[in-house]
């Protein structure tokens, strides 16, 4: 369900990708202390980007500005037609859904419809990723945070960061390929520290 090639060429797996998605606890998922965190980084004017591989829109609905908010791998909360581009809010393919459309169909083109994510076997965005390039590059301090950094293009951000100049961070539970050059590594629990660091 995660791979293009078969959600395009397989309505079956498209059935199913609509139910999961139908019934998703995502949802229901609400932001923690670390998200509140970087809203309240932003309303000091400490924050000017947030690059984020979620896909769950918790910052946005924290209070982070969305201009400000990076989203490299979409988000599940708009949908998009694979034929004419169309996007818009999920929950209306999704009310189609629950009203008994098992594959629904782009009303415009009639093109097959999906979550605004990237999927595997699907290019990123370039325009997405020269912006967290752009971004990384104007950063004076370049905060990773619950990240393995291991995940390309977006683990360069950091050296293009580093590369301008900009101070390291990492708040991650796990080691990383960059905490050797960090200038300061925390293994805390991201929703506890981030608040005290802020």
């Amino acid at each position: 369900m995660s791979n293009i090639h078969y959600y395009l060429a397989d309505p079956e797996v498209r059935k199913l990708s609509w139910q999961n998605r139908l019934s998703s606890p995502a949802w229901n998922a609400k932001p923690n202390a670390g998200h509140i965190a970087l809203v309240e980084l932003e309303k000091k004017n400490k924050l000017h980007a947030l690059i984020t591989q979620n896909i769950d829109e918790l910052h946005q609905i924290a209070g982070n500005s969305p201009g400000r908010v990076i989203e490299v791998h979409g988000t599940m909360r708009k949908f998009m037609c694979w034929g004419c581009g169309m996007r818009g809010p999920m929950q209306v393919v999704l009310e189609r859904v629950r009203a008994g459309e098992e594959d629904p169909k782009c009303r415009d083109c009639g093109g097959i419809l999906k979550s605004d994510t990237i999927s595997f076997g699907q290019q990123l965005v370039p325009e997405v990723i020269d912006r967290a390039m752009q971004v990384a590059a104007e950063a004076d301090l370049f905060l990773a945070v619950g990240t393995t950094l291991q995940v390309y293009p977006v683990a360069g951000t950091l050296d293009v960061a580093r590369q301008a100049g900009a101070r390291l961070v990492i708040v991650n539970s796990q080691p990383t390929p960059f905490d050797d050059v960090a200038d300061a590594v925390f293994r805390e629990s991201i929703s506890e520290l981030l608040p005290k660091l802020i």
